[in-house]
């Protein structure tokens, strides 16, 4: 096997391939094009769209050449893929504005090598928007046949719930840009997550079938939690890229808070240390969370930048070590006459952030989850460290709380910490 597929299949990205051979010969010829599609669905991707791009990433390294699929076209139908349910149709200037966002944050995070050598961006809108639907039928519709289609797993599963036939077009446009990419770029290997293995396998088939010219598809695990939990959700949503959505800190806390079982498994597909090194800061009797901290520093480091990556660290040594520097916990700014007057504690965690309602918060405080830090001593110049756990709805924080500089720290649950500035 080729050394780079060798390399992504010890590293935990190989699920499946079209022809593992004929793609190992490919590669042992030279660089291969390939290319990584996604929807600008949303204004930011999660950190569970990035497995693929951390491929890119890989395959850039070893000398191929990539092609970041931005797809302001196909996103106009929406991909059945994984869906239970049809997806929310979004007007054109919304798309247009989200695959602006995604273009740059995958533009820093592909490039941030150190060379945007063998990178090249592309939006699917640029040939798909304005196709003549009967000539793309006879061209393109054609070469389909239904009943192999249907019995792919994505179109089976919404075949249950009800499978509009806007959605059924999907996977001949996402074939479309494949051959489209192909005959553009001379793109012969399209990758990307195991759920889109059916629109994969069809696209290269479509080369075949209309140019006679050899092209592969490969897939990659969908991840998951050693819970069972889809990668980058928890409680209280997704981890985004975007630092507004998620902060650069509580992006850090996740990938702190990993279970000690994913940590190895982690180190290998989010970060672009060895493996040798990756299996070192996992060997028995090793800490585990010497390597969560530094899984955790790696990750935000590729995706916020080093800066932001130290900062989230000294947040997160200051909220659970007793560090000093706080600046990088996530604050909220209340007014301190409410302090005055005596805030009650759910209306305190809900307008902290750290309960989306009131009825949460009071269930938070009821089952001991809510914490607030300790009455400072005379004099003290930051936050005290000792929490305190509250259970009763009616507790009341007051001023005398605040320390010197008019701050306190609340905590809910094991994990979640919020500054409180005054």
């Amino acid at each position: 096997m080729n050394d780079m597929l060798g390399t992504l299949k010890s590293r935990g990205f190989f699920a499946q391939c079209t022809d593992a051979e004929g793609l190992s010969a490919a590669m042992d010829r030279g660089p291969v094009t390939f290319y990584v599609g996604c929807d600008p669905t949303g204004p930011s991707l999660h950190i569970g769209h990035m497995v693929p791009f951390f491929a890119f990433r890989h395959l850039i390294r070893a000398g191929h050449r990539g092609i970041a699929l931005i797809g302001g076209g196909t996103a106009r139908i929406g991909d059945p893929s994984g869906k239970t349910e049809m997806r929310r149709i979004l007007d054109y200037e919304t798309l247009d504005a989200n695959a602006a966002s995604i273009s740059a944050q995958l533009g820093r995070f592909l490039e941030g090598g150190g060379s945007s050598e063998g990178i090249r961006f592309a939006n699917n809108r640029d040939w798909l928007a304005d196709l003549n639907y009967i000539d793309f039928l006879r061209e393109i519709g054609s070469h389909f046949s239904v009943n192999r289609m249907l019995s792919f797993e994505a179109y089976k599963q919404r075949m249950e719930t009800g499978l509009s036939f806007l959605e059924f077009n999907y996977q001949l446009l996402q074939s479309y840009d494949f051959l489209e990419l192909h005959r553009r770029y001379g793109c012969i290997l399209q990758i990307g997550g195991d759920d889109q293995w059916g629109n994969i396998v069809a696209g290269a088939d479509l080369i075949r079938r209309v140019l006679g010219t050899e092209a592969f598809g490969m897939t990659f695990p969908l991840v998951t939690t050693g819970d069972g939990k889809k990668m980058g959700k928890t409680e209280r949503g997704a981890i985004f890229l975007d630092p507004a959505r998620t902060s650069p800190y509580e992006f850090f806390q996740y990938w702190r808070n990993v279970q000690d079982s994913d940590v190895q498994r982690f180190l290998l597909l989010f970060t672009f240390l060895s493996e040798a090194e990756c299996e070192g800061l996992c060997a028995p009797g090793k800490n585990p969370n010497e390597a969560k901290e530094r899984l955790a520093w790696e990750v935000t480091a590729l995706i916020h930048g080093e800066d932001e990556a130290g900062k989230a660290l000294a947040g997160a040594k200051a909220a659970f070590g007793g560090g000093d520097d706080k600046s990088a916990m996530p604050a909220v700014t209340l007014s301190r006459a409410r302090f005055e007057a005596g805030y009650n504690i759910v209306d305190l965690f809900t307008d902290a952030g750290l309960a989306a309602s009131k009825s949460e918060s009071r269930r938070l405080v009821e089952q001991g989850g809510a914490f607030v830090s300790g009455r400072p001593p005379a004099g003290a110049p930051s936050v005290t460290r000792n929490l305190e756990a509250l259970t009763s709805v009616d507790a009341v924080i007051g001023a005398d709380r605040l320390d010197a500089s008019g701050e306190l720290i609340l905590r809910a649950g094991k994990k979640r910490y919020r500054r409180v500035i005054t």
